[in-house]
């Protein structure tokens, strides 16, 4: 049975839906700023066209992105790092977890309330389904990572130290720029449904600028171009 074209009866073509997801979901813009460069690339679109085409489109081509990119990770099962980020959401303290393999690939992201065993053994347990089995675990000295570590007999391979969880923190600066040009998130349901699709997207178009040359790194990014416009193609 040939696969489902999900561009199916619209009127816009793929390539500008692509493109406006893109611009919306890898860059720290406003839905109102990809309105304004569609606009001068001679795209006349709604802001809420943009919107619309992001929530539509954006799960799908991230689904796809992870469907590709966790068959070719098998080293992600050497390390995790594990840490939580603080999101207020109308004025209330939501914690977004997420794990890290060490080269920065962000394999989970999962919003709770709390920050207790509670939400760490939910959490753990999502991606492990997900992902597999780690050879160790690399956290802060959150009790409630040990906690859930040792219900999943998996507290001897737990590591927390000053600077070893700096993977984890610095994986989080994208997305706590995109949360600025935001201006926030308004619901829960809302930031479970963006941080996985903006990890997806981080972790596709991420070659790492600053570690090798410059015809490399053109290379790579051509390549990651080329892969995103084949998303979605029936």
């Amino acid at each position: 049975m040939s696969k489902k074209d999900p561009f199916k009866y619209f009127h816009s073509s793929r390539e500008i839906i692509r493109l406006a997801v893109m611009m919306y979901v890898r860059f720290p813009l406003s839905l109102r700023n990809v309105e304004d460069l569609l606009h001068e690339r001679g795209i006349d679109i709604s802001h809420e066209t943009v919107r619309f085409w992001w929530l539509r489109f954006g799960p799908i081509f991230a689904a796809e992105i992870r469907k590709r990119r966790i068959e070719g990770m098998r080293s992600s099962h050497w390390r995790w790092h594990l840490d939580e980020v603080f999101v207020k959401i109308n004025g209330k303290r939501h914690y977004l977890w997420r794990a890290v393999d060490h080269e920065g690939e962000v394999l989970e992201s999962f919003v709770t309330k709390t920050r207790d065993k509670k939400a760490a053994l939910k959490f753990l347990k999502k991606a492990m389904k997900k992902h597999g089995g780690c050879e160790q675990f690399v956290t802060d000295k959150l009790r409630s990572y040990g906690a859930a570590l040792k219900d999943l007999g998996a507290a001897d391979l737990q590591e927390t130290g000053r600077w070893l969880n700096n993977r984890a923190e610095n994986s989080h600066l994208p997305f706590r720029r995109r949360e600025r040009a935001m201006l926030r998130f308004r619901r829960m349901r809302s930031l479970q449904m963006f941080a996985p699709v903006h990890a997806s997207v981080t972790n596709h178009f991420n070659a790492d600028r600053s570690l090798s040359s410059r015809s490399i790194f053109k290379q790579n990014r051509a390549v990651a171009l080329a892969e995103w416009r084949s998303l979605g193609v029936a």
